[in-house]
């Protein structure tokens, strides 16, 4: 019955993925804010579809710890359904997301017109600096700046070394850095098609001390992610 459920999701997942990614190409033509405005509809219509499917809900803790307006939330990755959950978490997330994902065709080209912010992993310092150039656009501008430290989906349980773009933030960008976890592994593997019934639990946590080292940031958040 679980796999009939998880096909079910699925199919609501990426058709109505497709079509309001249409529409936002469309429409993003003339209002820039409507596409992430889009990308928040296809976000609660899919869990609500992983509700009523799959039966896996969202228990997220700490809401009241984010500030009005900007913000940087780095953010533990296990599963797709991080995007899900940050769409609909915050009023107007900006995700940092490797540049490769603009070769997606319709959904791609829509990110950066949306205010996302690319990264070149292979950039280096030039690459970072147009990062936090970028972030503290989007945060200057009231909005919450979605990173994952771990760079990609990880397995719950699995640890992985982080990624320091995390730390350039946290030093160029003047806005409050809050840690956040979650088990959604446990219910929507990294890229598993079975869906697994259940909660899903996302924790934010109080924001890091702004006088923290790299080193002590990323230990931060590995006590807070694996621990």
């Amino acid at each position: 019955m679980q796999p009939l459920r998880s096909f079910a999701f699925n199919a609501v997942l990426w058709s109505s993925g497709a079509a309001l990614s249409l529409w936002c190409a469309i429409i993003g033509r003339f209002a820039r804010d409507g596409i992430l405005r889009g990308a928040q509809r296809w976000a609660r219509i899919s869990l609500w579809a992983l509700r009523v499917f799959c039966r896996i809900t969202i228990e997220a803790e700490g809401l009241e710890l984010l500030p009005e307006g900007g913000c940087v939330v780095a953010a533990q990755h296990q599963s797709a359904l991080d995007i899900l959950v940050w769409l609909t978490l915050l009023p107007r997330p900006t995700f940092v997301f490797k540049r490769e994902l603009r070769r997606i065709p319709v959904f791609g080209p829509l990110l950066e017109p949306s205010g996302m912010i690319p990264v070149d992993r292979g950039g280096g310092r030039k690459a970072l600096l147009a990062m936090v150039e970028r972030a503290g656009q989007a945060v200057a501008d009231g909005r919450q700046v979605v990173i994952f430290p771990e760079g990609t989906r990880v397995p719950h349980g699995v640890r992985r070394e982080l990624r320091h773009g995390i730390a350039a933030l946290a030093q160029g960008v003047e806005a409050p850095v809050l840690p956040a976890s979650t088990d959604s592994g446990l219910r929507w593997g990294p890229r598993a098609f079975n869906k697994r019934p259940g909660p899903v639990r996302v924790t934010i946590h109080p924001p890091v001390a702004k006088t923290l080292t790299r080193d002590e940031l990323l230990a931060v958040l590995r006590q807070l992610y694996y621990d």
